[in-house]
């Protein structure tokens, strides 16, 4: 036994004197100690933006809020019991304005470290042009807007009131459209599945509305009709619909420039607004006055959060709004229009992206080529923007008035926008008590 043990130890030791002679394995390098360095190389640096654009934000809000307050304040003699909810209603939007104006550089921040930014293309060959521009800013009008809704219920509605189910089924649409925005804005969605979208954010408010389903039929045309006033049923309902589905895509069609998205929309709100106060100054309807009253509520901080959004977004622009802000727009003002019962009106209001739509079709059904970005050619020597042969309004404009900067641009756009509004106002004045 001793002698096994023996031998078992000089075969262990004349195993251990050959051993170095064999080829020690080579150390490997270890890949993961480099990772960290890697990745923090590929995070993008804080980023830091431009101030906000104030001087045109604050000559906005005076420009489109100053009709409607005189009409509320002075002209028409309305009940106090609305004066005072339009006052703690425009206290609250005007609280939004600021804290908009405070979370959009954190916001900026974030979305540019998740890498949600990109390049602006009608600046392209410029410095400019190379700066990374975070996207998707909607996000944060969204979020104050519907904080500023919610918390405006405990200082109007009571909890029986007859509108807090449609005003909260409002809101839930709102919010639906935003996350499929954000979701859009991140997955980047084909068009054909886009046209979906807002209506099925609108779902919940077309199942909780129990507003009336007939519509006036015109003076002139009441004696083909037979009826003065006709019961559509579900039709109205998927009128509804597709008016949500317009008012939504046309908004995101009818971009490109800095500015123009939230500067449309603002000019349409603020259409919107006077439109409302002038309906409750002249009905003695009691729910006419309500439903009017109701829209007010609902448009009043979304301008004042938009224009926040828009000091950012004017021209040169800091941040881009994403799909996110166009279908939150869109839903919007769709759904105040349906609410306070004026679709007509605020199909009138969009003049300008029914025109844009309308030329847009032959692209948008494939007819003609559709590129990605329907953009104006950037001319880096002179500065201007040179229309293209693609049928929209950015384009046609170019076309028809030569060439021009991008902010020139933008400023023509707008005037055109808030002439149609005044046609509209223009309309129907000359139309009443002719045609309906």
């Amino acid at each position: 036994m001793a002698r096994r043990k023996k031998r078992g130890a000089a075969a262990a030791a004349a195993a251990a004197a050959q051993a170095p002679r064999r080829q020690q394995p080579q150390p490997q390098p270890q890949p993961a100690a480099a990772a960290p360095n890697a990745e923090v190389a590929a995070v993008p640096e804080d980023l830091v933006l431009r101030p906000p654009n104030l001087r045109v934000a604050f000559a906005a809000m005076a420009l489109f809020l100053a009709p409607f307050s005189y009409l509320a304040f002075v002209h028409y003699p309305l009940d106090a019991d609305l004066r005072r909810s339009i006052l703690i209603c425009g206290a609250i939007s005007f609280a939004g304005f600021f804290v908009v104006l405070r979370l959009i550089p954190v916001a900026a921040r974030y979305l540019h470290r998740r890498k949600l930014f990109g390049k602006d293309i009608n600046k392209k060959g410029l410095p400019t042009g190379e700066i990374d521009v975070p996207e998707s800013l909607g996000i944060v009008v969204g979020i104050v807007y519907l904080v500023i809704a919610i918390l405006f219920q405990q200082f109007n509605f009571a909890a029986d009131s007859i509108w807090l189910v449609e005003y909260n089924a409002a809101l839930a649409s709102v919010c639906f459209m935003i996350l499929l925005g954000f979701i859009d804005d991140v997955l980047d969605i084909p068009w054909r599945v886009k046209l979906l979208l807002p209506g099925i954010a609108a779902l919940p408010l077309l199942m909780a509305y129990a507003g009336g389903t007939s519509i006036i039929i015109p003076k002139p045309l009441a004696s083909y009709v037979g009826v003065e006033v006709l019961e559509l049923g579900w039709l109205y309902v998927i009128f509804m619909f597709f008016l949500a589905v317009f008012c939504t895509n046309s908004i995101n069609i009818h971009a490109g420039l800095n500015g123009l998205e939230v500067g449309q929309t603002v000019v349409i709100s603020a259409a919107v607004l006077v439109h409302n106060v002038m309906r409750i100054g002249s009905s003695k309807d009691l729910e006419t006055q309500q439903a009017h009253a109701f829209s007010i509520y609902l448009v009043l901080p979304f301008l004042t959060t938009s224009l926040a959004l828009l000091g950012f977004n004017w021209y040169p622009s800091s941040v881009f709004v994403g799909d996110t802000y166009t279908y939150f727009a869109g839903m919007t003002l769709a759904v105040v229009g349906i609410l306070g019962h004026f679709s007509e009106t605020l199909l009138l209001f969009f003049l300008p992206q029914v025109l844009n739509f309308l030329c847009s079709l032959p692209q948008l059904l494939k007819i003609v080529h559709c590129p990605r970005h329907r953009l104006p050619s950037f001319d880096t020597q002179t500065g201007l923007l040179t229309g293209s042969k693609d049928g929209n309004l950015v384009n046609i404009f170019l076309r028809l008035f030569g060439k021009c900067s991008e902010k020139s641009l933008c400023i023509r756009l707008l005037i055109f926008q808030a002439l149609s509004c005044l046609f509209c106002f223009w309309l129907r004045y000359m139309l009443t008590g002719w045609y309906k």
